[in-house]
């Protein structure tokens, strides 16, 4: 070709790019589940939680609880349409994104559906307001437990995992989603809430009381908390310095049967203020801005909860289930699961941290109690299950809270303790934790880690301790 019919050539074509118009920016909806292999559709795609605020007015003689949840986010995707988390007894009356009302659908059980006006760009912060009403409703688990905001005789214990934030404000629920939050809740005078971080303030009006609370450390959605009603309260500090809030519902009891006794449940929070001190001096510092545990009587409820800063106790528990949900501050709350299955990362944990507890304050070495669980044959009737499922091998969201996730997850602990010597295991520990803390982890990581800090091949043993059914017989 001539040189100067080229050069026309190159003209007219630069002329034409320059006129044809930018490719169209391609706009998704955001997946309506997080990937989680037992719960679905827990969790969003398509952008990134940052904040939470949330206001909440609640009346105990009727559960009617109304809500405004509002939602400081990231887009991580172009969206046309993004979810979340609401159950469907408690019905949306408004949604602004951006200060923009915007259309919605809830469907599916606890899928609220929005589509922005204007559509979110990727990258781009954002503002969603939810505002909703209804009467409070427990949330129950493949395995019969409840969870979320549960009505007690005075006022409500809430409590969430895994999936029982969705009954009381609008979320991204999936663990993998922290965020920061602001919690205001509003109740009759003369109650008491309780919840995440640092009390902000408190104040009466109107016959109504308004406690806000402020958490700001990354938070996973479950372990969010308003339990509420009459409590008895100490507010105070550590000797480090460290908040301290505590409440005790003048009515718990150890059981139904046994009269109240406020005075036991006190005596059971004695000790934190040394556990706290006892599991910093082991595994670092203490992850968080406060400390507290809340002793109310929930009957129905029939467990207690690591909710973070504030342990929530269902009745009055042994001293042992103390330890252990304090423990959880640092293996759970500040170090999280990604996934479900892997949940023996949180309660193999704690219950190896109540052993090396008892080991150090005069009780039975963590060796002693790992020889008297592994003594139980398979096919004891009464511990059967403590081989069956393997603790990272659980078939379904049923067994969730069995025995070999707590006791079997602590034997791989100790196991591996004996494996490596105290001096590695400890320090693998506390590396776990700082290198973790504020993060998401999964039984790979875990894994990897352990062998990068033995300098181990441990496939073998984990295969054996945490994925093979049955009692091991040689590791």
């Amino acid at each position: 070709m001539p040189r100067r019919l080229l050069v026309l050539s190159l003209t007219l074509a630069a002329v034409l790019l320059a006129a044809a118009p930018a490719a169209a920016t391609r706009y998704v909806a955001g997946s309506p589940g997080s990937g989680d292999p037992f719960f679905p559709l827990a969790g969003n795609g398509g952008y990134d939680a940052r904040h939470y605020s949330l206001d909440v007015e609640y009346e105990p003689d009727t559960d009617r609880l109304t809500g405004k949840t509002v939602l400081i986010a990231r887009a991580t995707q172009n969206l046309y349409r993004f979810n979340l988390d609401l159950r469907e007894f408690l019905a949306v009356s408004s949604v602004r994104v951006n200060g923009r009302r915007a259309s919605y659908s809830q469907h599916s059980e606890q899928e609220l559906s929005i589509d922005p006006r204007p559509k979110l760009k990727k990258g781009r912060p954002f503002v969603v307001s939810v505002e909703y009403a209804g009467t409070a409703e427990p949330i129950t688990d493949p395995d019969g437990s409840i969870e979320g905001w549960i009505p007690t005789d005075d006022g409500a214990f809430v409590v969430n995992e895994p999936q029982g934030s969705p009954g009381w404000y609008a979320v991204n629920d999936t663990p993998r989603d922290k965020a920061t939050y602001d919690i205001e809740v509003t109740v009759p005078a003369g109650r008491v809430v309780i919840s995440n971080g640092i009390l902000l303030s408190r104040r009466e009006r109107a016959g109504k009381a308004t406690w806000h609370w402020v958490e700001r450390f990354p938070m996973a959605p479950y372990l969010a908390t308003a339990t509420n009603g009459f409590f008895e309260t100490r507010f105070g500090r550590l000797p480090s310095g460290l908040p301290e809030y505590n409440a005790v519902d003048p009515n718990t009891r150890v059981n139904a049967a046994s009269p109240p006794d406020p005075g036991l449940a006190w005596e059971r929070l004695e000790p934190q203020p040394e556990i706290v001190e006892f599991f910093s001096d082991l595994y670092g510092p203490y992850p968080f801005e406060s400390v507290g545990g809340i002793f109310d009587w929930a009957p129905n409820v029939g467990y207690s909860l690591e909710s973070q800063t504030k342990a929530n106790y269902w009745r009055i528990v042994g001293p042992s289930t103390v330890v252990h949900e304090i423990a959880h501050q640092w293996f759970g709350n500040a170090v999280t699961l990604a996934f479900w299955p892997d949940i023996w990362l949180n309660e193999g944990f704690a219950t190896f941290s109540e052993w090396i507890y008892d080991e150090r304050h005069g009780g039975p070495s963590a060796q002693e109690v790992f020889d008297e669980l592994y003594a139980t044959p398979e096919d004891d009737p009464f511990f059967e299950e403590l081989w069956f499922p393997a603790p990272a091998a659980l078939p379904g969201p049923e067994v969730m809270f069995h025995t070999p996730v707590y006791d079997r997850g602590a034997m791989t602990l100790q196991a591996l303790r004996v494996k490596i010597g105290d001096e590695v295991f400890f320090e693998l520990l506390s590396d776990w934790y700082r290198q973790n803390r504020n993060g998401n982890v999964t039984t790979a990581d875990f894994i990897a880690h352990a062998e990068r800090e033995s300098g181990q091949q441990l496939d073998e043993f984990f295969r054996v301790w945490l994925r093979r059914p049955g009692r091991p017989e040689s590791w």
